[in-house]
């Protein structure tokens, strides 16, 4: 039987950028991952047993499937995905091994084929299932050793999509088999290397399945994975050649490193963020009047334009991350402290919530403190949590009332923003305890701005520059930005920091005008809004 596949040789008339599934050279514009299949072959080549665990559309599936091809000529291959698997085919270990076997022959015929395993071993195998002669999980190690045993070339296991019907105890007896192999490889023959790939860890895995004693809860069947320490994200200049692929076709004029930089420092490199973002510049932003020419496109106000479209979809991706923070209230309690209140809380995989929101992609860490993993995650963060409060929140419906005083010819009045919110806070706010408004502040002034910017604009905070008593907000209305800093009195040499700290961001983002928010606790307190000159800079500050 001929298999009819996808030829590898880039058509460039054709290609697109892909959030769909696996990426695949032929149809679509990504980065180059033979650095990363370099990496995983050494680990292969040595018979590590490896675990790619990345939060979900973080391009496992395309690094597999491309690892299969790539390692062809020195090993023979067997490429699986257990979504082809039920719930109900997970139920039982007869019915596991028979549907398992049925997956496996399928997969490895190709290899079969190519005279790398031995036709022989597999009909057997196939048969054994048929018969209903496999009814242990046990029952398989047998087939893998003659099967490793007979093959031309070594034999490489790939099983992607691991955790996506593992909530049964027979799935950690699989593992339980193939880890027995490895324990004795020295003297029974099995596979070079298993590779798994999924977002769950192991040990998540068993807690999902049942509760566990303290001794079972930490000791994983997989804990003779190696480090799996090749870096799935894309860095700056990996976009960048990317998008340099894209030029050649197109012709757009873009900067390609300055824009592979601004669309890094949205992502982070998250792949499936970053061919979001590619995607709806390539085919949805050309359609708009305002970016019809394809100059304008590729540009800072159109990724910005871009972001704010990718916010508005109703993604899975975004969806799942709704859901897990339901499931877990802690973690989202942590994130929302982070986001919002600046709080620094140290850095460990040893605390659970910490753990998990690291293994889903939502944390990082950095100088040591938990962070969020990057910028795009922020705002979704930040739009969820304001949604949820929004129906009660007394600022929220203010900047509602408010909105249409700060709009004028298509550009927002930043002046007159503070202005009012100053006026609100103080008819609001002013008898409320300092603890509160340390804690609650910011917040406030975020849900006062976001009916305001709501549909034509994007606001995110600095990570770099978050604390519990500082915040560097960015403000993007239709390609114009606003630096505000939003801090809380601590004294006139702290607030004189506060403007030099406020000076250097806006050199950085070539502004020469900047706002700055002060929470001042102080009875003799004077609210309002001054202008302050430093050399070529003008700093409105609002006090409240």
């Amino acid at each position: 039987m001929t298999i009819r596949c996808f030829d590898t040789k880039p058509k460039e008339d054709m290609r697109s950028f892909n959030t769909e599934g696996q990426c695949i050279p032929a149809l679509h514009y990504m980065v180059k991952l033979d650095r990363r299949l370099q990496k995983v072959k050494q680990l292969i080549d040595r018979q590590n047993y490896l675990y790619i665990k990345k939060a979900r559309q973080y391009g496992k599936t395309t690094l597999l499937m491309a690892l299969r091809q790539y390692l062809q000529p020195d090993y023979a291959v067997v490429f699986l995905d257990f979504q082809g698997l039920s719930n109900a085919q997970f139920a039982s270990e007869a019915a596991f091994c028979h549907a398992f076997t049925k997956l496996f022959c399928s997969a490895a015929a190709n290899e079969a084929a190519g005279s790398c395993l031995p036709e022989t071993v597999l009909h057997a195998f196939s048969e054994a299932a048929e018969n209903g002669s496999l009814t242990a999980v046990g029952e398989l190690a047998p087939y893998f050793t003659r099967l490793c045993s007979a093959a031309s070339r070594p034999v490489v296991l790939l099983i992607d999509e691991v955790d996506s019907a593992t909530n049964n105890q027979v799935f950690l007896d699989f593992l339980s088999q193939l880890r027995m192999g490895y324990i004795n490889r020295l003297f029974t023959p099995t596979f070079q290397s298993v590779i798994l790939a999924g977002v769950y860890d192991i040990k998540n895995l068993k807690l999902k399945i049942r509760p566990e004693t303290e001794h079972d809860r930490f000791n994983s069947p997989w804990n003779i994975a190696a480090k799996f320490n090749v870096a799935m994200e894309f860095s700056a200049t990996e976009i960048a050649m990317m998008l340099e692929e894209y030029e050649a076709d197109h012709h757009t004029g873009m900067d390609t490193s300055s824009t592979a930089q601004l669309i890094f420092d949205y992502t982070a490199g998250y792949p499936y963020l970053v061919s979001a973002i590619c995607k709806l510049l390539d085919e949805d932003l050309p359609a708009q009047d305002r970016f019809q020419n394809t100059d304008s496109v590729w540009t800072e106000e159109g990724i910005s334009e871009a972001v704010k479209l990718l916010l508005k979809e109703d993604l899975p991706l975004f969806g799942s991350i709704g859901r897990q923070l339901d499931r877990f209230p802690d973690l989202k309690t942590m994130i929302r402290n982070v986001l919002f209140r600046g709080q620094q809380i140290p850095f460990s995989t040893q605390v659970e919530s910490i753990s998990m929101g690291l293994m889903f992609g939502y944390l990082k860490e950095k100088d040591g403190l938990v962070c969020i993993a990057n910028r795009i995650f922020e705002m979704m963060f930040q739009n969820q949590f304001l949604a949820e409060t929004a129906s009660g929140s007394e600022a929220y419906q203010a900047g509602l009332r408010d909105k249409n005083q700060f709009i004028r010819n298509g550009r927002l009045d930043m002046d007159r923003v503070m202005q009012k919110f100053v006026q609100f806070y103080g008819d609001v706010f002013a008898d409320k305890d300092e603890k509160y408004l340390e804690n609650f502040g910011r917040e406030i002034f975020l849900m006062y701005l976001k009916p305001i910017i709501n549909g034509c604009g994007n606001s995110y905070q600095e990570s770099t520059t978050r604390t519990m008593t500082r915040t560097d907000l960015i403000v993007d209305y239709l390609g114009e930005q606003f630096v505000i800093e939003c801090k809380i009195w601590r004294g006139q040499e702290y607030n004189k920091r506060g403007e030099e700290q406020l000076l250097e961001y806006l050199d950085f983002y070539h502004k020469n005008k900047g706002y700055l928010l002060s929470f001042h606790f102080n009875r003799k307190k004077t609210p309002g809004i001054r202008e302050i000159r430093l050399g070529d800079k003008l700093i409105v500050e609002a006090v409240v």
